[in-house]
């Protein structure tokens, strides 16, 4: 019997990547796993730290002592930092963006990646973030790019950030997002882009099942 192979999903911010992701984790049986929130955990513990993102120096002393790790629990997966469930504080335009600044970090990645290798290594595991299929698992055969036009992306997160509670604009939103973009694909390290061999998928007018569909033939293949 061959291993189940790692499914690894990039895509800009927005995209559906964490929906979509997750519905495919569960069809299929395998564990999901947010790389993104290991990062924004990452940027929670410097900026609680007070150590500036943009600093290597700094990110790089923090690096060695962060304590990260992703758990199953009765509302989906949290995210634990030093033994603290900050699932829900990450999920802010401030830890987004800082966030993206600091997995510019070689040291951060390292030792974040390294984790995410261990994880992998069974199969069986659907994993999304910006180097999946890049960086992280370049070798997995089911690699899959999922993108959105801007404004829709905008609008799915605006959505999601009013169901919260947050006071945001839509036209905030869109330009929080459009920074991330350019901060993303043009970073040094790891920068967003499609990997070879990934099935690029617009989800612009499609629906997350319609996604997932998708997702699960190639898989299948």
């Amino acid at each position: 019997m061959s291993r189940r192979p790692v499914v690894a999903i990039d895509g800009p911010s927005g995209a559906g990547k964490s929906t979509v992701s997750k519905a495919v984790a569960r069809r299929l049986g395998y564990v999901y796993m947010d790389t993104g929130a290991m990062y924004r955990a990452a940027a929670l513990a410097a900026i609680r730290a007070g150590v500036d993102v943009a600093d290597p120096v700094q990110v790089t002393k923090l690096a060695p002592a962060l304590d990260i790790r992703l758990e199953s629990g009765p509302d989906g997966l949290r995210t634990i930092l030093g033994g603290e469930d900050v699932s829900s504080l990450i999920r802010t335009p401030e830890i987004s963006m800082a966030a993206s600044t600091i997995s510019r970090h070689q040291p951060i990645r390292d030792r974040l990646t390294a984790l995410q290798r261990r994880m992998g290594e069974k199969g069986g595991l659907v994993c999304e973030g910006r180097d999946m299929g890049t960086v992280v698992f370049p070798d997995s055969p089911a690699k899959f790019f999922l993108s959105a036009s801007l404004e829709e992306r905008a609008r799915r997160r605006f959505r999601e950030l009013r169901e919260k509670g947050e006071s945001v604009t839509l036209e905030a939103t869109i330009e929080e997002m459009r920074r991330r973009d350019e901060q993303d694909s043009s970073r040094d390290i790891a920068p967003l882009k499609v990997a070879p061999g990934a099935v690029e998928i617009d989800s612009s007018s499609l629906t997350v099942d319609q996604v997932v569909e998708i997702i699960l033939r190639r898989v299948d293949e």
